[in-house]
């Protein structure tokens, strides 16, 4: 009994020394001047593709240099920049086994500007059957990285409806892929796209810290530094400032790495991502997990919306998909003997553990998780003019960083692994 009692002693011990270290660091003053920095009306609302998302990119890249973190490998400086396509009066002409197509029923993604597509054109042929994984299927092939042909069986006619408004913006690619509704042997066929096309590039802004004993093994912290731009003006308003979605997440990030700079006790490779285009349909973390080994990584910590109360109060948040993983649960055990809780989503009708940036990696089966303090049924300023600095409770969110810091304190250093997303839950 004296034995453990003595060993119990340097519990509390210990965790105050992490947590002096972390004051010493991770301030309110410096979660201000980088809120601050992230939220004004000089970034211009920081919508994707535009001046303002630059400025911004370029204020992050400025802070990782600052820090010190290592680019991330193959890309130049912190920058991870990708192209999209916004195909643009799209016509269509088609038949198969000499039978003329109605064109609703062929849907192209191509970015190509003249497609022709005909039973020597190389493309494969493959079928999506009645009860397939719609989504999951569709997903594989829109990856496009083989030319395909694919017939959807007409009991998924609603879901192929969708399927133009999915090819409104295209990552740039030099294969194609049509879907056609309906099931045909299709011995000969022959597709004509031709259709304008727009692109634009954007960049997401990543940061490395390289792990010691376990290099190969990642760990992931990220958010989206886009947001909604300008709008209509009100009351001499027009810019959606974004300080809580998600300036509030990339503060922290830029935060923790500055902490782990300093602390160097990452036995894992610390990856800090600050994602674009999250806003219009996620596309800058879609990129940058096609850029991974999603064997290789152990766990993503998304930062998204921490800058107000939760619905528990001070010293709160929430994880999403708390179910899917023992992610939360490691959690929860570092923070044994703190003030600050981390609870299960309570918002599980919103669906958010598939509407964030950890989606992408969380359907390859990473524990990927988004951490939030934002009330869905009831956050005032989400997405309007108003989410501005002054809403925002500083000093509670700089209580957030640091308690994922203090959280995530096993997995950064090895001694704890997440148990990874299940395989039924991937089709979703």
């Amino acid at each position: 009994m004296k034995k453990l009692s003595l060993s119990l002693l340097f519990i509390p011990i210990a965790f105050v020394s992490i947590g002096q270290s972390i004051d010493n660091i991770i301030k309110p003053a410096e979660v201000q001047r980088i809120e601050t920095a992230l939220s004004g009306d000089d970034m211009q609302g920081r919508r994707a593709f535009t001046p303002g998302a630059e400025k911004a990119a370029d204020f992050i890249s400025n802070e990782f240099k600052k820090i010190g973190l290592a680019p991330l490998k193959g890309t130049t400086g912190f920058k991870q920049t990708f192209t999209m396509v916004s195909p643009k009066n799209t016509r269509v002409t088609a038949s198969i086994d000499g039978n003329v197509m109605d064109t609703k029923n062929v849907v192209p993604f191509t970015t190509s500007s003249d497609l022709k597509v005909t039973e020597t054109s190389g493309f494969a042929k493959a079928s999506i059957k009645q009860g397939a994984p719609f989504r999951k299927e569709i997903g594989e092939y829109l990856k496009l990285k083989e030319n395909y042909i694919v017939f959807i069986d007409t009991s998924f006619a609603q879901n192929f409806t969708r399927l133009n408004r999915m090819r409104q913006m295209l990552f740039k690619s030099e294969k194609s892929v049509v879907f056609i509704l309906g099931s045909y042997t299709a011995d000969k066929f022959d597709i004509n796209v031709k259709q304008d096309l727009v692109e634009q590039q954007g960049s997401n802004v990543v940061g490395v810290i390289p792990g010691k004993s376990k290099k190969e093994e990642v760990v992931v912290f990220s958010g989206h530094y886009d947001h909604l731009g300008i709008g209509k003006e009100n009351n001499s308003d027009s810019i959606y400032n974004g300080a809580n979605d998600d300036a509030s997440g990339i503060t922290a990030i830029i935060a923790m790495a500055k902490y782990y700079k300093a602390a160097k006790n990452n036995e894992r490779t610390l990856v800090f991502a600050a994602f674009t285009a999250e806003e219009i349909g996620g596309f800058g973390s879609q990129y940058f997990s096609t850029q991974q080994d999603a064997d290789k990584v152990v766990a993503m910590f998304n930062m998204e919306m921490i800058g107000t109360e939760s619905k528990w109060g001070k010293n709160s948040a929430y994880i999403t998909g708390f179910e899917k993983s023992n992610l939360g649960e490691i959690l929860q055990k570092n923070l044994k003997g703190s003030q600050f809780t981390f609870y299960p989503d309570p918002y599980t009708a919103e669906n958010l553990f598939y509407r964030s940036d950890n989606a992408t990696l969380a359907r390859l089966g990473v524990p990927a998780h988004t951490i939030s303090t934002s009330k869905m049924d009831n956050e005032a300023n989400y997405h309007k003019l108003s989410d501005e600095i002054k809403t925002l409770d500083l000093n509670n969110m700089t209580e957030v960083i640091k308690s994922v810091i203090i959280s995530a304190k096993s997995i950064v250093s090895g001694n704890d692994t997440p148990s990874r997303v299940k395989a039924d839950e991937l089709t979703r």
